[in-house]
């Protein structure tokens, strides 16, 4: 099998008081805990689509944004009809208090089971684990976000 396409994700970073914000979501037919941002559509900027990602998703501006981390090794793509290789753009990202976005303390805290539902939650730093990650470059940076933003 050839895999000749990239799928370019770009994700953020929300810091407050020592936790991270993550998305729980169903999407695909399955139950999955990321960062919040999405993909990068063509004719787009990586820096763009994360802060169309914010509006849409987090109904917030981002305010600052800085490199984190990109993904420099080879991973395929899993959930797609179609392989591609996947690569992950990590920025840590700040947007102006108070929030305008609603979290729970509930994982996968949906009124409804369909695709697309999502809610946020917040998780404390030094409380990550690599295991509550669906996706295996989040698990990979879990690490790194420990070490530098706590």
């Amino acid at each position: 099998m050839e895999i000749n396409q990239f799928n370019i994700r770009v994700y953020g970073l929300l810091t407050d008081a020592g936790r991270i914000l993550v998305t729980d979501e169903f999407r695909l037919g399955i139950f999955m805990t990321k960062f919040p941002g999405g993909g990068l559509k063509f004719g787009e900027g990586t820096i763009e689509c994360l802060r169309r990602e914010f509006r849409e998703e987090l109904n917030s501006e981002i305010e600052e944004i800085t490199h984190f981390y990109t993904t420099d090794y080879f991973q395929p793509t899993t959930l797609l009809p179609t392989t591609m290789q996947l690569i992950n753009i990590y920025y840590q990202v700040s947007v102006n208090k108070p929030f305008h976005f609603k979290t729970t303390e509930n994982k996968f805290d949906f009124h409804e089971i369909i695709e697309g539902a999502q809610c946020f939650r917040w998780v404390k730093i030094s409380e990550l684990s690599e295991n509550d990650f669906t996706f295996p470059i989040d698990q990979r940076i879990i690490c790194k976000i420990r070490d530098e933003l706590l």
